[in-house]
């Protein structure tokens, strides 16, 4: 087991706050789009083609609230993101849906990359003896070509989508459905990790030992911090020397 102190000198990150005390990290949950895999802008494409091929594509003023409302839910599940969007639970399962097979096209014809050091990053933690689970605000079918693009099935403990714990973000149930699938002994022991504030406020509703963000994906310091970020990072290549997990 390993305990971390989460002021660890030689790190070159800020770490935002003071935090003092240490604690056995167990678990390290990662969100997946733009935090260990790069984004690329993928989802607002999907998202455009998704609300054409639903028939509901807004134009002008309404789009560009619609765009940035899909930013700002950047995390969380993508058939709440349509439903508040739509206001209709039919156009939103409809456009979901179109959305998944949007993606997943972009996926085959685009591809996607990891994060660097990302991969690095998650065998050396588990290496160290701490669990690591992915999570994200993706269908199971679209977190699982996500997974064979790159080559990932066995890289983790597991891998989560909303559908597999109850709620998405930012609601605690990933989070805490990795904590009990794991067999952690308690939150304190977790360490949750996103790019979004969603992330953020998934972690902190799961009582989280750390909540960490990256600086990789959709959000930026000030809203990771606002939404409860104990300490951001650059990039998940920083996590294992944050944690003190390996060498």
């Amino acid at each position: 087991m390993t305990t971390i102190d989460r002021t660890p000198a030689h790190a070159p990150v800020d770490l935002g706050t003071e935090p003092t005390d240490a604690r056995t990290v167990e678990l390290v949950v990662l969100d997946m789009a733009g935090t260990t895999v790069t984004d690329g802008g993928l989802v607002e494409r999907a998202f455009a083609l998704a609300a054409e091929r639903a028939g509901f594509a807004p134009e002008g003023d309404e789009r560009d609230r619609a765009v940035q409302y899909v930013r700002d839910t950047m995390g969380q599940s993508k058939i709440e993101v349509f439903l508040a969007l739509t206001g209709d639970t039919d156009q939103a399962a409809r456009a979901n849906a179109e959305f998944e097979g949007a993606y997943a096209e972009l996926v085959a014809t685009m591809g996607v990359e990891p994060i660097p050091g990302a991969a690095e990053a998650i065998t050396r933690m588990r290496d160290a003896g701490a669990s690591v689970v992915l999570t994200t605000g993706f269908a199971p079918a679209t977190r699982d070509a996500l997974l064979d693009a790159l080559g990932w099935r066995d890289l983790a403990d597991g891998a989560l989508a909303p559908a597999d714990a109850g709620r998405g973000r930012p609601a605690p149930d990933m989070a805490l459905t990795a904590l009990v699938r794991t067999a952690a002994s308690s939150v304190r022991s977790m360490v949750v990790v996103g790019d979004t504030r969603s992330d953020m406020e998934s972690g902190v509703n799961a009582g989280a030992g750390l909540v960490v963000g990256v600086l990789t994906g959709t959000h930026a310091r000030a809203e990771l911090e606002a939404a409860g970020a104990d300490v951001v990072i650059e990039s998940i290549a920083d996590l294992p020397d944050l944690l003190g997990l390996g060498e």
